[in-house]
């Protein structure tokens, strides 16, 4: 049997061990992820019917501001991926469990003081402001906003697990924590709809406390069977250690700001300049057309540390296959996108009727994003796995800087709308496509030098 399946190997070109785990994780990750995506379609019109548009679209914005402080991490998870992945493969576990325990009670300790500072400023803000929504929902807001971020500083914590497999290349553990979150959520919200009444606070709390609860778990098995000799103790958190993960993951964190504000204002700017209601059509849109993104993710985001693994093992020809293989895949891309956007209307009306009008634009705009993006995914994987992030870092302050001044007028003073703010994004990440293909060329060919190798 062995022999069958290594000749299968053969004629599909999975020759390396490292190749066939990626592969196998891939399979594994495309059949949860097909599970959540399905969750997740069915959870939209059953949240829209059970909220309203409005409170989902004030939900959609909540839930995104609440990611933004997902940055307080420092970076540590990337850090962390990155040097765990490198202690392991040279076989040093007592360093590889340093790291994890420096990792785990330093965000502990973040997480502890960010809950405070957040309860302290919620007696002094009006979220109903903020948000941009009716008064009315003050008191919920008050009460609600406090319970999801007491379940966000606890994933901060409890998500680290999540990271020391992907390091370890179980890549595909990710998706399918997920797609048993969706699972619960859409049951939870199902048994709500039966209910009279509709409630944001219930809505949020359930929704943000099942992925919690699900991580809990995880780390509890995780920690006394496949990686109890990582288990983290206090007395093995070092400063030394520490700096490590911090000295990579800091430059990581300084691209997770950029990123939050590259990718996740959309939401606040469209709430402000708009309304809660413009946020839902653009939602819906970018679902629909991050089914691609989340495809195409799920195909190579495993090699972040296989090439983390190969880099150190100076396997460069399997990185050069395998980057060659994900630009192929890549071409087929722009031919989805293109399908996508000519049945877009049909779609929509078969998903959620005719509650939200989605203009053509803005399915165009999200589509040209899309492709923008899954071009930079095939390059920055492998720039992340090896560590030489210096340049990514200037160019996202860089597109950072010019994202909100440009989606204000794109969006607002060139009349443009949601579409002008998603343009505007994708006008920030533009030049990235050139000077990452760049970057990846000069380091597999050992030619790169400045900050083209930092």
């Amino acid at each position: 049997m062995r022999k069958i399946i290594n000749k299968v190997h053969e004629k599909v070109g999975l020759k390396s061990d490292r190749t066939i785990n990626i592969a196998k994780h891939i399979s594994w990750s495309f059949f949860f992820k097909i599970g959540s995506i399905i969750a997740n379609f069915i959870l939209v019109p059953l949240t829209i019917n059970y909220l309203d548009s409005e409170n989902y679209g004030v939900w959609l914005t909540l839930s995104s501001f609440i990611s933004w402080f997902s940055f307080f991490d420092i970076g540590l998870g990337n850090g962390l991926r990155n040097k765990f992945a490198e202690a392991k493969a040279l076989g040093d576990y007592k360093k590889a469990q340093s790291f994890v325990s420096s990792a785990y009670f330093t965000i502990s300790s973040i997480s502890v003081i960010l809950l405070l500072i957040f309860l302290f400023l919620n007696f002094f803000i009006d979220w109903t402001s903020v948000f941009n929504t009716r008064v009315s929902l003050k008191q919920d807001l008050r009460i609600l906003l406090p319970v999801i971020f007491t379940f966000f500083t606890l994933q901060l914590i409890v998500k680290l697990i999540i990271t020391i497999y992907q390091a370890d290349q179980h890549h595909s553990i990710d998706t399918k924590v997920q797609f048993l979150g969706q699972v619960l959520s859409l049951l939870a919200i199902w048994g709500l709809t039966k209910t009279d009444n509709s409630s944001l606070l219930i809505f949020g709390s359930i929704f943000s406390g099942i992925p919690v609860i699900l991580l809990v778990i995880l780390n509890f098995f995780a920690f006394n069977r496949r990686y109890k000799d990582f288990k983290p103790k206090f007395n093995l958190w070092k400063k030394s250690y520490l700096n490590e993960i911090t000295g990579l993951g800091f430059k990581f964190f300084i691209i997770q700001i950029a990123a939050m504000v590259l990718f996740s204002t959309d939401n606040f700017i469209i709430i402000r300049l708009f309304g809660p209601e413009e946020v839902v059509p653009y939602n819906i849109a970018f679902k629909y057309f991050s089914i691609v993104t989340i495809v195409y993710g799920l195909l190579i985001t495993p090699f972040w540390s296989s090439f983390t693994e190969a880099y150190a093992n100076k396997d460069y020809e399997w990185i050069k296959r395998s980057v060659s293989n994900i630009q192929k895949i890549w071409f087929l891309i722009p031919i989805s996108l293109i399908i996508m956007v000519f049945i877009s209307n049909w779609f929509y009306n078969w998903w959620v009727g005719d509650k939200v009008i989605i203009p053509i634009q803005l399915s165009l705009s999200i589509a040209f994003y899309v492709a923008l993006m899954t071009y930079n995914m095939i390059y920055v994987n492998f720039i992340n796995g090896v560590g030489k992030i210096k340049l990514q870092i200037i160019t996202s302050v860089i597109s950072m800087i010019i994202n909100i001044p440009l989606s204000i007028l794109f969006g607002k003073y060139l009349g443009w709308g949601s579409t002008g703010v998603v343009l505007a994004t994708c006008f920030s990440l533009g030049y990235s496509v050139i000077l990452r293909p760049i970057q990846y060329h000069k380091l597999i060919n050992n030619t790169a030098t400045g900050i083209w190798n930092k």
